[in-house]
C-alpha cells in the first residue's frame, strides 16, 4: 500500500506540475486552454469551468494541457482556425516559451526540493578518512570482524590516511589475499582478509574488475546557510541532469542496453522504497524523477515538448507553418513509438 500511495503522490505531483507549467504561461500569453488533463485520453471524468475542461484521464502514464490550435498528446487537429487565441497564431518565441514551461517547471522542483534538502537537513559530504561508515552484510569485511567506525591504518606495510588510498590499493587486488590493521574501540587489530571480485562501470562507460571487501566511508552531514543551498541546488540538478544525458547517449549509441530503463513498476518500487526511508528520501526521489522528466520531454521526439520546439524553429525558419495532416501523421507514429517504449520498459520491469 505504501508503494502504490508513493507512486500516485509523486507520479501526480509531477505530471500536475509539468502541465500547469503549460497552463500558467498558456493563460499569461492569452492562448485558449481547452483541457487540462491528468492522464492520457480517454477521458474518464471532470468539470468545465470557463473554457477550460480540468479532468482525470484513464491512462495515468502522464497528462496533457491541450490548447486551441495545438497538435498535441490528445492528437486532436479540430478546430484549428487561426484565431487569436490559438497557439498557433502566436509569435514563435511565444510558443517556445509556452512549450519550455512544462519542463522548466520539472527542472525548477529539482533545485527547490535539492536545496531545501540542503538547508533543512545539511549536506552530506564523504569522510575522506579510512572510517568505516558501514559494512555489508556476508562481506569479507563483515567475517574479519570490521565494523563501523573502525579506522584501517594499514594494508601490509603501506600506511593508510585517506579512505582513497585504501579503496585503491583494494581494487587493485581482486581475488588476493591482503593484510589490514585497523583501531577498533582503541586497539589495533590486524587480520588477512581476502578481497572479492566485483565489476564495476569506469567514467568511460567501461566494465572494469575490481577487488571488493564490503564496507563505505563514513557520511558526514554538515550545516549549509540559505544562500549556499540554493546554490547546491542548482549543481546537483545540473550534475544529476548531465549523468541522465550521458545515460541516453549511451543507449542510442548501443553502449548500453535499454534494459537499463526502468518503467512504471520500477518507478513505483523507487517510490515505496524512499517513501520507507522517509519524508525527505521521498522528496529527493521526486526531484530526480522530476528532472528526468523534464530532461526526456526537451528531446526532440514528436508529441514531446522538444519536439514542439523543433516544430516551432522548422516554421520560423520556413516562414510558414507545417500542415497540419503532416503533423498529425507524425505525432500519432511518434504517440505510437512512445507507448512501445512504455511497454518494453513495463516487461523489462516485470522480468527484472
Amino acid at each position: 500500500m505504501t508503494t502504490l500511495i508513493a507512486f500516485i503522490f509523486v507520479l501526480g505531483v509531477l505530471i500536475f506540475l509539468h502541465e500547469f507549467g503549460h497552463f500558467i504561461f498558456a493563460k499569461l500569453t492569452g492562448i485558449r486552454v481547452e483541457r487540462f488533463s491528468l492522464g492520457f485520453p480517454p477521458r474518464a471524468f471532470g468539470k468545465k469551468i470557463g473554457e477550460t475542461d480540468y479532468c482525470i484521464s484513464y491512462i495515468p502514464l502522464g497528462g496533457y494541457c491541450k490548447m486551441a490550435g495545438m497538435i498535441d498528446e490528445s492528437l486532436n487537429s479540430k478546430g484549428i482556425e487561426g484565431k487569436p487565441w490559438e497557439f498557433m497564431s502566436k509569435p514563435a518565441y511565444i510558443k517556445a516559451l509556452v512549450v519550455s514551461a512544462g519542463p522548466l517547471m520539472n527542472f525548477l522542483l529539482a533545485v527547490l526540493v535539492f536545496a531545501a534538502s540542503s538547508f533543512f537537513v545539511g549536506e552530506r559530504i564523504i569522510n575522506d578518512k579510512s572510517i568505516i561508515g558501514e559494512v555489508i552484510k556476508g562481506s569479507p569485511a563483515e567475517k574479519a570482524g570490521l565494523m563501523p567506525g573502525d579506522r584501517i591504518t594499514a594494508i601490509g606495510d603501506k600506511k593508510i590516511f585517506k579512505w582513497e588510498e585504501m579503496t585503491g590499493i583494494v581494487h587493485n587486488n581482486p581475488e588476493k589475499i591482503l593484510n589490514f590493521s585497523w583501531i577498533h574501540n582503541g586497539k589495533v587489530v590486524s587480520k588477512d582478509i581476502k578481497t572479492r571480485r566485483d565489476t564495476l562501470i569506469d567514467a568511460d562507460g567501461k566494465k572494469v574488475v575490481v577487488g571488493i571487501i564490503g564496507i563505505y566511508p563514513r557520511i558526514d552531514t554538515i550545516k549549509v546557510g540559505f544562500i549556499s543551498s540554493i546554490g547546491i541546488g542548482f549543481k546537483r540538478t545540473y550534475q544529476l541532469t548531465k549523468l541522465v544525458a550521458i545515460s541516453i547517449k549511451k543507449v542510442v549509441t548501443g553502449k548500453e542496453s535499454i534494459k537499463s530503463f526502468g518503467g512504471p513498476i520500477f518507478i513505483a518500487k523507487l517510490a515505496g522504497e524512499s517513501a520507507r526511508s522517509g519524508i525527505e528520501s521521498l522528496f529527493v526521489f521526486m526531484a530526480f524523477l522530476s528532472l528526468n522528466l523534464g530532461f526526456l520531454n526537451l528531446l526532440p521526439v514528436p508529441v514531446l515538448d522538444g519536439g514542439h520546439l523543433v516544430f516551432i524553429v522548422l516554421e520560423a525558419i520556413l516562414r510558414k507553418p507545417v500542415p497540419v495532416k503532416t503533423k498529425l501523421v507524425i505525432h500519432q507514429i511518434a504517440m505510437a513509438l512512445i507507448f512501445l517504449f512504455i511497454i518494453i520498459v513495463t516487461y523489462n520491469d516485470i522480468i527484472r
